[in-house]
């Protein structure tokens, strides 16, 4: 609160310009509502009984609890107390009505849980809808979080306005939450070609380990031949074990055996196709002792952009490498991170076991940590680290390269706004 003091205009604790009619009319007459009409936010003054004018300012920031058919949506100040709410439908039309609420109340931030999957199609949707100079920031609500929230809210149980405004309220005081990452482009094409390779690849696991049950009782010691199917040539010798067998047993092992030798040449055509789109990438992933097409092309795929990690520890922390504080009293510890983005993290570990197992710096650093103490799984998780750091820097200067060539400004600071081009947005609705 500040005093008034004669003679001194309240025109600095005013708006300036005038465009809202505020200007020369006492402050008492603002009342509620008083967003401005070009998205500011809004400005709460009154005066005193003592003389002193106390102003404030609110941000107004919405939550979206996403699920197949509807949209709960809780709209609250910066303090957390609930302007609106409701249901609305997960649809085209759904989502106009959704823009038409946050343009009401002017909302400048808006959390999402579930972005990747029911709340995909409603994010893409809000940043392509929203002007480019409209500074609303659209991010991603983890769930854990949201189940945090709702459990301080005390005889509320679940439902979904109750999950809608603990993921207002989160996105209200949690400022680093990540952007919606929505993957276009290179990006979008090397995740479609990995997850339908890995699709091939467990299903090839499946039928081939149907087969071995099948072959030990058509063939018995048959494993002293053929003790494993991983490659094209024992999976025709094990085709020829059966050739002439006409069971039903022996018809369906054929089968089995047929469609593994399918999938093997539909992945190795997935892997030249991916091995291209890395090399077009551009980037010195491959670079690194254990880094190939296909684990490169998985760090191109989830991080998409580098710049929407701030750091290392950031990257860390998305990854899974690093690990969680676990301290109590005078104990002092941190713990296994088992979240995060799984797949980056398997990357990682594929990297480290092959450094291991070489004549590199990451065995030399792992049996340093094993000297030390450690066990094998820790010191593992402390390469893993290290990893971590390496490939974020390598991107990080691939990013720096690949802007420099083209002439692009900087990256702006953190939080990144989540941009899409219209072009984009079907294969965003389809990707992201």
């Amino acid at each position: 609160m500040l005093p008034a003091r004669d003679g001194e205009a309240l025109d600095r604790w005013l708006p300036p310009g005038g465009g809202d009619g505020r200007r020369g009319r006492p402050i008492e007459a603002w009342g509620k509502g008083s967003e401005t009409a070009n998205g500011r936010p809004r400005v709460l003054a009154r005066r005193r009984p003592s003389g002193h004018i106390e102003q404030k300012v609110t941000l107004v920031i919405a939550g979206i609890d996403t699920h197949k058919d509807t949209l709960a949506v809780a709209v609250v100040d910066d303090a957390g107390r609930l302007i609106a709410g409701g249901d609305i439908p997960n649809t085209e039309l759904g989502f106009v009505q959704l823009v038409d609420m946050f343009d009401t109340h002017h909302v400048l931030r808006v959390g999402i849980e579930g972005s990747g999957n029911f709340g995909r199609a409603v994010a893409v949707h809000l940043v392509l809808r929203w002007l480019p100079d409209w500074p609303v920031a659209v991010v991603e609500v983890p769930t854990l979080m949201t189940s945090r929230e709702r459990r301080g809210q005390l005889g509320k149980g679940k439902t979904d306005p109750v999950d809608a405004l603990a993921i207002a309220r989160i996105t209200a005081r949690e400022r680093q939450l990540p952007p919606v990452r929505l993957t276009v482009g290179p990006a979008a094409d090397l995740r479609a070609l990995l997850d339908y390779r890995e699709d091939l690849v467990r299903e090839r696991g499946g039928l081939v380990n149907r087969a071995h049950s099948e072959l030990g009782g058509l063939r018995p010691g048959y494993q002293q031949q053929i003790p494993i199917l991983t490659t094209r040539a024992r999976v025709r010798a094990a085709l020829e074990l059966i050739s002439h067998d006409t069971s039903v047993r022996a018809t369906l092992c054929r089968r089995r055996l047929e469609r593994v030798i399918t999938i093997d040449t539909e992945t190795a055509e997935l892997k030249r196709q991916i091995t291209g789109l890395v090399a077009a990438a551009d980037t010195t992933l491959t670079d690194l002792y254990g880094v190939g097409p296909l684990i490169a092309a998985r760090f191109i795929a989830e991080v998409v952009d580098i710049h929407r990690y701030p750091n290392r520890n950031a990257f860390a922390a998305a990854n899974g490498t690093a690990p969680l504080p676990a301290s109590s009293g005078r104990t002092v510890r941190h713990r296994f991170n088992p979240g995060r983005n799984r797949q980056l993290n398997r990357s990682l570990y594929t990297i480290a076991i092959t450094q291991i197992r070489g004549d590199t710096e990451g065995r030399v650093y792992y049996e340093r940590k094993r000297a030390a103490g450690k066990t094998k799984r820790e010191a593992l998780r402390c390469l893993k680290r290290r990893l971590s750091d390496i490939v974020f820097t390598t991107m990080r200067h691939d990013a720096a390269n690949a802007a420099a060539r083209t002439n692009q400004p900087p990256p702006p600071a953190w939080p990144i706004l989540a941009k899409v081009g219209a072009v984009d947005a079907n294969e965003a609705r389809l990707t992201a």
